[in-house]
């Protein structure tokens, strides 16, 4: 028997977390719910969930909060937080702190469903097809591990950043529209326009660890235009 992948919903508010329990019951998925961040972090490290629905506004811990311990302790947890505030400053924050994505409030439940369903295909789709990846004499990356040694420093890496890296090297012979990226990477038929800066947010933290000179990138450089570039040893 197939087992039913698991969600931990973290959300304060007593409607919605209600109403995403019976939905994503109704489509099949176990799911736990808690209503505050100290109880979501301590549950999310202590038992085994697919995929977590992280609000930001919460009692105890925010959301912010949750997802950094989250991310100090388990680099490849899918996590998708839910914002009330689609400022850019929460968005970027959001993200360089390891989500996955984010979905602003107010949200159609279908869409919902399908971003989490996209997640873990995703997610439960990644076959490691090289145990390394090697862009230089100096970057080397250890997939299965999610980490790497840059430039003598050992550097590591989310489970999201890890599928962008081994996208942009299966295809390193060219560049990669974010377009493309969304939908082969995070599994998006279809995305609206601020979509893309959970593209430019995820590059960025990459550079952080990739470059030695971020104003200058060589290794993951974009062309304009047409997308990003990882630029490997043979090019």
């Amino acid at each position: 028997m197939t087992r039913k992948p698991r969600l931990l919903v973290v959300e304060d508010e007593e409607a919605i977390r209600a109403g995403l329990v019976d939905v994503f019951v109704f489509h099949g998925y176990e799911v736990a719910a808690v209503a505050d961040g100290r109880q979501g972090l301590a549950r999310a490290l202590a038992e085994r969930f697919d995929l977590v629905l992280l609000d930001v506004m919460l009692p105890g811990l925010d959301g912010f909060a949750v997802c950094e311990a989250i991310r100090e302790q388990d680099r490849e947890l899918p996590i998708i937080m839910l914002t009330a505030k689609v400022a850019d400053e929460d968005i970027v924050n959001g993200l360089r702190l390891g989500a996955d994505d984010y979905v602003g409030k107010p949200f159609g439940v279908q869409e919902l469903v399908l971003r989490v369903e996209a997640v873990l295909r995703r997610t439960r789709g990644a076959v490691d097809e090289a145990r390394h990846l090697v862009l230089d004499a100096d970057a080397r990356i250890d997939v299965a591990a999610l980490s790497g040694a840059i430039d003598g420093v050992e550097q590591r890496f989310t489970r999201r950043e890890m599928d962008i890296l081994r996208y942009l090297h299966a295809h390193s012979d060219r560049p990669v529209a974010r377009e493309e990226l969304l939908r082969e990477v995070w599994g998006y038929a279809r995305h609206l326009e601020l979509e893309t800066r959970t593209v430019d947010i995820h590059v960025a933290k990459l550079r952080r660890k990739l470059e030695r000179d971020v104003r200058e990138p060589a290794r993951l450089v974009t062309v304009r235009g047409a997308g990003y570039r990882l630029v490997t040893a043979c090019d």
